[in-house]
């Protein structure tokens, strides 16, 4: 019987060892080809693909179209999965991957008809831009077409990857979309059943100024409070607990200074774009060399976007150029009736072995839902033919910050803030990016006798700028940067607090000179000044109780003022607001929340209106299980304190409550969260958190700065390109953790590539 065990368990262990061995060896011939000579028949002239310690991909080519077609072979080879979700996200396609599970997900991305829309789109470009997107998908495809074996989420997945086409990039550029614009259309259907279900004063108060304005030109909106809305006394009956949702402010930070402030005279920029993180992260590091139409070399450094055959910030050694996410107003909700005539559009939402229909009502402003028994038409800047397109290549060859604030009128890309440098000094700022040329926008459902159809369909080309103020300083981090006239006709998008901006401003008036040491001090800011009032106001809430509260006390007046690490009174703070404000507007969203709608994508706004209520404390606003606001207070901090505990100490240790601990790194394969198993093997490895939403270092556990990058235009030996993960999508790429530990240790990396480790040519076949 021993002897049969035996048997049988070696005779396991045997096929176990078989299987992986299998899996290792097909998981190697699946590596992509990085050095060496390759004959391809798309290219006039020989391509070089070089790649450095971190696989940043150094190309080479005779003109323009050959390098698109190498930066798409260098994307093909190491991104093509992460590629084939962004197009599959944007077009509403990823059931046919991932079968029923992700047909809710389709059809609210599908609503808008992106695949549709970039067709038409790329059929309407300029024929230059045409053949380059046509050059960089012949590039992908190369790509694919090499490799001996398809890659493992292919395996996986039991699926096969289909081929790129030149519409799949104006895709991936939908899919910044809706991540940098979807809050936008949900904010203003939001607050536009708030209205209905609560009445204008509500909304009012919800959205009411904050004290935290940072424009560029130091405008400020008044910020009185408004009327205390008063709350029903069925509303209050009808509460329940709720926990409304922290969005990530998806956006950035970005700044310069002019040359009066550099030893070199070179203006200088910093730039870190905050999205959510995966492995691999979204950005590619990039070098494209080529001669320019009069033959003189351009060499572009920076980071592309896998799917795009550009360099989306980065320096060309004149100029240098980033950007955040700008949240003004880009989407209107209009208010039909049934006299409104509407058509419907089937949409078809493939699964791996079968068709779902989608029916999608169409109106003459755009596709209609309904919220609340009532219909509404959604216009959205993305919708118009002028929402993508390539225009953002130009900044690859010109030599000026006003050349660019020029060039940048035209960029078919969600509107940023542009924050654009030169090698002379000079600085600019300029909303880039498709608006609508309507003036009238709203936070509000608008009836459609007020809609201004004719302007949604036209780019407004009159824009605010900032070019080289007095002091030689601008700062964005997408709060309001314009001024209030032009912040009125530009309308609210959705921005953030101000705090983050005001903190990087202050920073940026403490000092004269900078380097970009100082700058990267910036970038890693995470001192709390926006939570002083919450932890002296928790602080003195629980001396009322001292012996009870003794060692909360202790932790909240030792919490160091910052996102700090070992920071328990941080957590302790930071947990306890959250907490206050799911509560005081649980009223509110428990209402919502049988719309399918929440507060989460107002959340950022409730900072004034928590205040007024801790301040005026009205009796309409209190549940009756408590005596009074006071003990309101305290009952949600013990709460949000218990519930700390509860996740994250086995011991009731306050100890374990350290930020860095609570707010961990852990940047995963999208994979590894359906398979654990897979985690060691996908995911980077976890990493103490720092950092905030409410500051300068913006990290969460899964979101934060996706690069960090500072340059003085032809100082390019002096700047830095950190970014938290690898150029490789393949688990047994030497690229594929590459670039993690620097950022993890806040180790600035330099920008321009190290010495090269792998070369390989394209040459064209005769």
């Amino acid at each position: 019987m021993i002897k049969i065990i035996k048997i049988i368990t070696l005779g396991l262990l045997t096929a176990l060892f078989l299987v992986i061995a299998a899996i290792y060896v097909g998981l190697h011939l699946s590596l992509p080809q990085l050095s060496g000579e390759l004959k391809v028949r798309q290219i006039v002239a020989p391509v070089t693909i070089k790649r450095d310690r971190l696989g940043t991909a150094v190309i080479r080519g005779e003109n323009r179209q050959d390098v698109a077609f190498a930066l798409g072979f260098a994307h093909g080879q190491d991104r093509f999965f992460q590629m084939d979700l962004l197009r599959r996200n944007s077009a509403g396609e990823l059931a046919e991957i991932f079968g029923p599970a992700a047909i809710k997900f389709d059809k609210r991305h599908r609503f808008h008809q992106l695949r549709k829309r970039a067709e038409q789109i790329l059929a309407q470009l300029p024929t230059a831009q045409q053949q380059l997107l046509a050059r960089y998908s012949d590039g992908v495809n190369q790509a694919i077409a090499e490799q001996r074996l398809k890659s493992f989420e292919y395996v996986l997945t039991g699926t096969s990857p289909k081929p790129w086409q030149p519409a799949d990039s104006l895709l991936v550029i939908y899919s910044m979309y809706l991540d940098l614009q979807g809050n936008t259309i949900n904010r203003d259907i939001t607050l536009t059943m708030v209205e209905r279900l609560f009445g204008q004063p509500m909304r009012l108060f919800i959205t009411q100024t904050s004290n935290y304005q940072a424009a560029l030109d130091n405008s400020l909106f008044p910020s009185d409070p408004p009327p205390m809305p008063a709350i029903e006394p069925n509303m209050l009956a009808h509460r329940f607990d709720v926990e409304i949702a922290d969005l990530e402010e998806v956006g950035s930070n970005n700044w310069a200074v002019t040359g009066e402030h550099t030893e070199s005279g070179s203006a200088m920029l910093s730039n870190d774009m905050h999205l959510l993180f995966a492995v691999p992260i979204i950005w590619y590091r990039s070098q494209l060399n080529y001669p320019d139409a009069v033959g003189q070399n351009v060499q572009v450094t920076g980071v592309s976007l896998p799917g795009a055959p550009a360099i989306v910030v980065g320096s060309n050694g004149k100029i240098a150029w980033g950007f955040t996410n700008a949240y003004i107003d880009t989407a209107d909700w209009i208010a039909i009736d049934d006299s409104e005539p509407l058509t419907i559009e089937e949409e078809m939402i493939r699964l791996p072995d079968s068709v779902v229909d989608y029916p999608i009502s169409m109106s003459r402003f755009g596709p209609v839902k309904t919220y609340g028994e009532k219909q509404y038409a959604l216009s959205w800047v993305a919708h118009q033919d002028y929402a993508v397109d390539m225009e953002l290549m130009g900044l690859e060859t010109i030599s000026s910050a006003e050349q660019g604030l020029e060039l940048a009128k035209t960029f078919g890309v969600p509107v940023q803030n542009l924050l654009i440098v030169d090698d002379k000094g000079n600085v600019g700022w300029q909303p880039a990016g498709a608006i609508p040329a309507r003036t009238n926008p709203a936070d509000v459902a608008q009836p459609s006798a007020e809609v201004q159809a004719v302007n949604w369909h036209q780019d407004e080309s009159q824009l605010p700028r900032e070019y080289n103020p007095d002091n030689g300083l601008l700062w964005s981090a997408n709060a309001r940067v314009m001024s209030t006239k032009d912040a009125l006709r530009f309308g609210d998008g959705g921005y953030a607090l101000g705090a983050r901006s005001a903190q990087i401003r202050d920073r940026l008036q403490q000092q004269k000179q900078f380097d970009e040491a100082d700058f990267y001090r910036i970038q890693l800011d995470n001192q709390a000044h926006f939570y002083r009032p919450w932890q002296e106001h928790l602080v003195n809430a629980l001396m009322s109780q001292p012996q009870r509260f003794a060692i909360d006390i202790q932790y909240l007046r030792q919490w160091k003022e910052c996102a700090c690490s070992d920071s328990v009174g941080f957590t302790l703070v930071k947990s306890f607001r959250n907490r206050l404000i799911d509560a005081a507007f649980s009223p509110v969203e428990s209402v919502l929340q049988q719309h399918e709608l929440s507060l989460s994508v107002l959340k950022r706004y409730l900072e004034p209106a928590i205040w007024q209520l801790l301040s005026e404390q009205p009796q309409s606003w209190l549940a009756s299980e408590y005596a009074s606001w006071d003990e309101f207070v305290i009952a949600n901090y013990v709460d949000s304190t218990e519930r700390l505990l509860e996740t994250y100490s086995d011991s009731a240790n306050y100890q374990d409550l350290a930020w860095g601990r609570v707010n961990t790194l852990h940047i995963r394969h999208p994979f590894s969260k359906q398979m654990p198993l897979l985690s060691a093997l996908l995911d980077m490895p976890k990493v103490a958190g720092f950092g905030d939403t409410f500051m300068p270092a913006v990290q969460s556990s899964s979101f934060g700065a996706s690069q960090r990058f500072i340059v003085q235009p032809g100082l390019e030996s002096q700047a830095v390109l950190t970014i938290p993960g690898g150029q490789s999508g393949h688990p047994l790429s030497p690229y594929y953790h590459a670039g993690f530990d620097e950022y993890a240790d806040q180790v600035a990396t330099p920008l321009l590539p190290a010495a090269i480790q792998a070369r390989l040519v394209l040459q064209p076949v005769n």
